[in-house]
């Protein structure tokens, strides 16, 4: 009988360790396509124009960060002001803008609840609803707030230098740490 509270409990404080299969670093990023943005701003971010949609290695950039999110996500939340201030840390650096973009996935969200999380929590950057989780199986089904850094290749590829869950605590910690292991620093 203890074995099996104590199997419980552990399942119930390490739940990260039970769920999800996520991508390995130095990996390619599997092939995904999301809809080209409505919003202009959000177009120029990215380099990419027109309608239907893009692959990510698309983004004119060097390097992309994903945040997999979830409106629903207390973590995501509570975080996202830290998010917000990791973007405009990258946008007002005149050696940083356009070579580190960031853009975010809403796993099981739709188009209205990620306009909703988008709003109320002021994100500047551009998101892109997963509604059928299509996205979210591709990238191994990982828990909330889940980052990955991509290296954008010439030959049209991404490889993946950082797979990390939970969000940062810190703005400017995470922008050195992301540096590093992109190579950009």
């Amino acid at each position: 009988m203890w074995l099996y509270i104590l199997v419980f409990l552990t399942s119930t404080i390490y739940p990260v360790y039970s769920y999800g299969n996520p991508l390995a670093e130095g990996k390619e990023l599997p092939d995904m396509e999301l809809t080209i943005p409505e919003n202009q701003e959000h177009q120029q971010y990215l380099g990419i124009t027109g309608e239907g949609t893009f692959k990510i290695p698309q983004i004119k950039t060097k390097v992309v960060i994903i945040e997999i999110f979830s409106m629903y996500c207390p973590h995501c939340q509570r975080e996202a002001p830290t998010i917000n201030e990791f973007y405009r840390k990258i946008e007002n650096s005149k050696n940083l803008k356009g070579k580190v973009k960031l853009i975010g996935i809403g796993a099981g969200n739709s188009d209205f609840e990620m306009e909703f999380f988008k709003k109320k929590y002021d994100v500047p950057f551009p998101l892109f609803p997963d509604g059928d989780f299509s996205i979210h199986q591709k990238i191994g089904e990982v828990r909330t707030p889940y980052f990955i850094g991509l290296k954008i290749l010439d030959n049209g590829k991404a490889t993946i230098f950082y797979s990390q869950l939970g969000g940062p605590k810190n703005a400017k910690q995470f922008l050195n740490r992301i540096l590093k292991r992109s190579g950009l620093e």
